[in-house]
């Protein structure tokens, strides 16, 4: 299969699956006219890739998972703890976020909004005057 076929079955750009190629990600047969050609477990990567990315994992850990999918000896618990590593990055990305929006609904809820000068969030973004 093609570089085009490969991109619309994974869902994938076409981009993305030469960059996944370039790092080593996957390893597409050649033709002999130098063209890709992708097999069904090409493919197979390339979904699980995609459904990886998808659900925020990095490159680096896209890497691991694959090398423990293809793994058939792999402890599960191997794959547990990549993803609980990624679900915990998550709730501080998340917490992180829940008190950007408490900060910013409080200066905005601070603000009048009015043709004044005054404004609590120029005064916060600005910080203490030295």
């Amino acid at each position: 299969m093609n570089i085009s076929d490969a991109a619309q079955d994974s869902g994938l750009p076409a981009k993305t699956i030469r960059y996944y190629e370039e790092i080593g990600l996957v390893h597409p047969g050649r033709l002999a006219n130098g063209y890709r050609d992708y097999s069904a477990q090409d493919l197979h990567k390339l979904r699980f890739l995609q459904r990886s990315r998808g659900l925020g994992f990095s490159i680096e850990d896209c890497r691991t998972l694959l090398s423990l999918y293809e793994d058939h000896n792999r402890a599960s618990a191997d794959v547990r703890q990549i993803a609980k590593a990624h679900l915990d990055d998550i709730d501080r990305k998340i917490a992180e976020l829940k008190s950007l929006q408490t900060t910013l609904r409080h200066l905005v809820h601070q603000c009048h909004g009015d043709d004044r000068p005054d404004c609590p969030i120029i005064e916060d973004l600005a910080g203490p005057s030295v």
